[in-house]
């Protein structure tokens, strides 16, 4: 994929400045673009260059994160005649290649990795205190890292260094999780090694984003998706889970969900009834995570899907949004017990019970409910595992990752099935990268 890039700084309100990247065929003179030698050539400049991947990643980032396997798994259920979301719900092999969430999700997380790669490029070029250029590094290193897992969650290769030559190399997916882990740990050991100046915690993340817990929530979960069930448990057990780290909007950045289902009173997609769960999943009515996300309402969407009203951290337009959940730690904890080669039971139950049981989440994400009591068998777990997942990680755009990894029912191909747990496997290759990528892979079967 080619990037001819401008970079544009633009001011916004409490002098806060944000950097935006595009990418395009043709670049067009604008005399208030920076370039982006001037990008780089400053403190000032690769300041905002962070807090400008930060942004692309929290608003344009999540919206394609979370709604494209949303539909794809029956998360939600859309309420808009836009043709990209009708044909994801659609799903099948009919999927398009020039579908607009496919494109997006793809284009957007490659926009996150080159700017990153920029900064890293850039950092060494440029006075700065030492435990700024160390967070520089590793704030860039954890959101290319992301982006990576973001596509290999969601297409069988993915792309980990970006080429303006449009010949970018594609890497199948578990090696991609395994190379975001590489990432990570880079991560951590450069600000270990030095730790992160207030300075770049005043000017970037501004005390909403725990950069090394994050980084180590992050590598609990491509553990856990790459097969290293040891490594995942022992990081996530780790981990303080009062410890918590948000996107936080404004009135400029409004709250991607919220734009996608509230905006103008206007809605694309709905919350399915059951977290978009089949009726063999049975939830405890008293459990708490089902007013958290869900507001009941006696309606189908135009393809007779049950739906509801959205809550959560979606429902305020400037509402912050989790990076991770708290208890996605203990629910790695519990699957990566059952998976690993000696199952650990008993580990795997009392992870599950600290989820079940939880009354004093950080972000009120509480289910509240009484303690595990059925079948005290690996399948059995991990169905319970499954489904706490699905309520606990709602619209968090793991639901595609976890669909397959439980190995819930394949996805017959043909279109418009809705009564499939999800409809795709993976998603095509966009048109816009194999039409100037020779290296493209073939497209998943389905």
């Amino acid at each position: 994929m080619r990037y001819n890039k401008i970079y544009k700084i633009v001011a916004v309100s409490m002098s806060v400045t944000l950097l935006t990247f595009t990418s395009c065929e043709t670049d067009f003179d604008n005399p208030n673009d920076a370039t982006e030698e001037q990008a780089f050539s400053s403190r000032e400049g690769i300041l905002a260059t962070a807090v400008g991947l930060q942004q692309l990643y929290s608003t344009t980032g999540i919206r394609w994160i979370v709604e494209t396997p949303a539909i794809t798994t029956r998360e939600g259920g859309i309420t808009t005649t836009f043709q990209n979301l009708i044909e994801l719900e659609d799903g099948g092999t009919a999927l398009p290649n020039f579908n607009s969430n496919v494109q997006s999700l793809w284009s957007t997380m490659l926009r996150v990795i080159k700017i990153a790669e920029d900064i890293e490029a850039n950092v060494a070029n440029i006075e700065l205190d030492p435990g700024t250029q160390s967070a520089l590094i590793a704030h860039s290193t954890l959101f290319k890292a992301m982006a990576i897992g973001s596509l290999a969650q969601n297409y069988e290769q993915a792309i980990l260094q970006t080429n303006n030559d449009n010949n970018a190399t594609f890497t199948p997916r578990i090696q991609a999780f395994q190379a975001a882990i590489d990432l990570l740990n880079e991560a951590k050991a450069t600000i270990a090694a030095t730790p992160i100046s207030s300075e770049f915690v005043d000017e970037v993340t501004l005390g909403n984003i725990d950069i090394a817990s994050t980084i180590d929530a992050m590598l609990a979960r491509y553990n856990l998706f790459a097969g290293n069930y040891d490594q995942a448990i022992s990081i996530a057990s780790s981990l303080d889970l009062s410890v918590t780290s948000s996107f936080v909007y404004d009135n400029i950045n409004l709250n991607p969900i919220f734009n996608r289902v509230f905006l103008n009173g206007i809605s694309n997609f709905k919350p399915r009834d059951n977290f978009g769960l089949p009726a063999e999943f049975v939830f405890d009515a008293a459990d708490g995570r089902l007013a958290f996300y869900l507001v009941p309402l006696d309606e189908t969407n135009q393809n007779g899907l049950p739906i509801e009203d959205l809550a959560g951290f979606f429902n305020v337009n400037i509402g912050p949004i989790p990076l991770y959940i708290p208890d996605e730690m203990n629910l790695i904890i519990a699957e990566a017990n059952l998976r690993k080669s000696s199952p650990d039971i008993a580990a795997a139950t009392t992870a599950i019970n600290a989820v079940r049981t939880d009354n004093d989440d950080p972000f009120g994400i509480n289910a509240n409910i009484a303690a595990y009591s059925g079948d005290v068998t690996i399948e059995a777990l991990l169905n319970e595992v499954y489904q706490n997942r699905r309520a606990e990680l709602y619209l968090t755009g793991l639901s595609l990752e976890d669909s397959r990894r439980f190995n819930r029912p394949e996805p017959s191909g043909a279109s418009m099935i809705f009564s499939e747990e999800r409809n795709r496997n993976f998603y095509p290759y966009p048109d816009l990268e194999r039409n100037n990528n020779p290296n493209t892979p073939d497209d998943p079967s389905i």
